[in-house]
């Protein structure tokens, strides 16, 4: 087996990242906006299932960032762990609450998809 299979055979073709269901629908476009797909493409370069990553969503001129944590539920094929410019990541759902950012600015901010959200 030569560097280049090994290289080829631990590079994920997709990556499965969840989020909390109490994302916004602001927070998702923002979440899955190409910018920030590539940023995650660029910060971490390998991913398993399990993996948390606290990462921040830009609320705009008027207010904090917003954190949350994104965990890896899926990656493609089995026991690839090295993630590429070529990786496709794909969002899922999953049970969770999101606080800070807009939560903390004011009321008429957006609200939360699931109704969840206090």
């Amino acid at each position: 087996m030569t560097a280049e299979t090994t290289t080829a055979e631990s590079t994920a073709a997709s990556v499965v990242v969840s989020f909390p269901d109490e994302l916004s629908a602001w927070g998702r476009d923002q979440l899955t906006a190409d910018r920030f797909v590539n940023y995650l493409r660029r910060v971490h370069d390998e991913a398993e299932p399990g993996d948390e990553w606290d990462e921040f969503l830009d609320v705009g001129c008027c207010g904090d960032s917003l954190t949350l944590t994104l965990r890896v539920e899926d990656v493609e094929p089995a026991g690839a762990t090295t993630i590429s410019a070529d990786t496709d990541v794909e969002f899922v759902e999953r049970e969770g609450s999101v606080h800070g950012g807009w939560c903390v600015q004011s009321a008429d901010g957006p609200a939360s998809t699931t109704g969840k959200q206090s």
